[in-house]
């Protein structure tokens, strides 16, 4: 909101003008109407392994994050850039492999990933598109400037709460919104919808398309549910769809009803038992088979995940170069593989100063803030580091940008991070905004909802603003 002390950022200042004429109580009151509207509508997550119950109401602040037009529009290009380059590099490793002999990402790096998946290789997939959808995280430094965190492309989620958040922040505060020329963002589940449509196989000009979902226990149900009824298509789980002659059907009451394109929210490793883990009950026996005729097409593809490795994170502004042969828009943060000796001694010796991450892990799991860990979390860290230097990585311990948040009657800051959803078919959509997520807990680092995090509504702002209205 500042831009240094007593330095507000022009773009903030109706904002603050409309919450500090605001009473308190009136403020509280409505934040109660956004949390009991969350509640109705059931907009909840799980958090794995507490005791105390699994369903959370989503947290939500009342502040919206604003975005200028300037700033949006380098996003934007730098997203469509990094996923045009992510979808090449997949194609590439899958088939010729010209990345690998050139020698600008390591093999072993690329086959010693659990998320490569050797049955992709030589696969044809449709329209060459391996990602569709992608939840990019992004941080502000203090220099303003936008970096990439990580990529999120194999089941990214979250965009349910992006969605949701601007519905009820348009009903809490209408004149605001109106206020403010906020691009839309609602017509994000008909993107989707064509998208899915656009990479349908070949002859079924009328697709029909379902969002397959581990079930009503996997954390982000509520989202699984929102997408489908949104996009009116069929939510389904493992056990509604069979695979018979290498086609895909889905059970209904009238019978079998082949399916032609499948929004998967669920893990390579349990989609299918024949192809890949044969205890999985979640998935669908021969579907890979399907997939591999040609008969059914899967949002994401198999394999994805070896593009949203960390360690392969480190390596993605060389993936842009090579492809594209352009400079990355939007770079990344300075990253240390635990797998390179050298850099592995320095990880060793500055645990104090850096966040080390698993790079298989998410949710915030798997994770080492050294300068706020003690001496004997550090020392276990080490441990598991030389015990397997593959699965580790570390990035510097960045002062991203902070945003104001609603802490009980008062303004505080807060710590906050940026997913935008980029959709990829026949060209590259991106809705104007994305999912900011807020590290809570004051100091906190860590903005994932599994650790205490909560989001508000973002405001990605049109090139012309209309005149200020009176404040209600």
């Amino acid at each position: 909101m500042f831009q240094g002390p007593g330095s507000l950022h022009e773009h903030y200042g109706p904002l603050l003008n409309h919450f500090a004429a605001l009473p308190p109580d009136e403020l509280q009151r409505r934040k109660q109407a956004a949390d009991l509207s969350f509640l109705n509508q059931g907009i909840t997550f799980t958090v794995y392994g507490r005791e105390e119950g699994t369903e959370k109401i989503f947290p939500y602040d009342l502040l919206p994050r604003i975005i200028t037009a300037a700033e949006w529009e380098r996003v934007e290009r730098g997203l469509t850039q990094r996923i045009t380059a992510l979808n090449l590099f997949l194609k590439d490793i899958y088939n010729d492999g010209r990345i690998l002999k050139d020698g600008i990402v390591p093999r072993e790096l690329v086959y010693s990933c659990p998320q490569f998946r050797r049955q992709m290789c030589g696969l044809e997939v449709p329209r060459n598109v391996y990602v569709a959808v992608c939840g990019t995280d992004l941080i502000r430094l203090e220099n303003g400037d936008f970096v990439v965190l990580e990529d999120n492309l194999r089941v990214p989620s979250g965009v349910s709460y992006m969605l949701t958040n601007r519905r009820v922040m348009k009903r809490i505060f209408p004149q605001l919104f109106r206020n403010y020329n906020v691009r839309p963002i609602e017509q994000y589940t008909q993107l989707l919808l064509g998208t899915l449509r656009s990479l349908a196989p070949e002859g079924r000009p009328e697709p029909n398309i379902v969002l397959l979902s581990p079930g009503v226990f996997n954390s982000a149900y509520f989202e699984h549910a929102y997408l489908a009824r949104q996009m009116g298509i069929e939510l389904v789980e493992g056990r509604d769809l069979v695979v018979h002659d290498n086609i895909c059907y889905m059970r209904t009451t009238s019978g079998l009803r082949r399916v032609d394109v499948i929004y998967r929210r669920v893990d390579d490793d349990f989609i299918d038992p024949l192809a890949f883990r044969p205890d999985s009950i979640l998935g669908v026996a021969g579907l890979f088979n399907a997939y591999r005729a040609g008969n059914v097409t899967l949002a994401n593809a198999f394999g994805t995940g070896v593009a949203d490795d960390k360690a392969l994170y480190a390596f993605v502004p060389s993936i842009i170069k090579y492809y594209l042969g352009e400079d990355p828009i939007l770079h990344n943060v300075k990253t240390f593989l635990c797998s390179i000796e050298k850099e592995r001694n320095y990880v060793l010796a500055n645990l104090d100063k850096l966040v080390v991450k698993a790079v298989g892990e998410s949710g915030g799991y798997g994770m080492l803030i050294g300068t706020q860990a003690s001496t004997k979390e550090r020392e276990v860290f080490a441990e598991k580091i030389r015990a397997n230097p593959r699965n580790y990585i570390a990035q510097p311990t960045i002062s991203f940008s902070r945003a104001p948040c609603l802490i009980g009657d008062a303004l505080e800051p807060r710590h906050v991070d940026l997913r935008p959803y980029v959709l990829y078919g026949d060209k590259v959509t991106i809705v104007p905004g994305g999912l900011t997520r807020v590290a809570l807990k004051r100091g906190s680092l860590v903005v994932n909802s599994s650790q205490g995090g909560g989001s508000k509504d973002t405001w990605v702002l049109a090139e012309q603003q209309r005149e200020e209205a009176p404040e209600a």
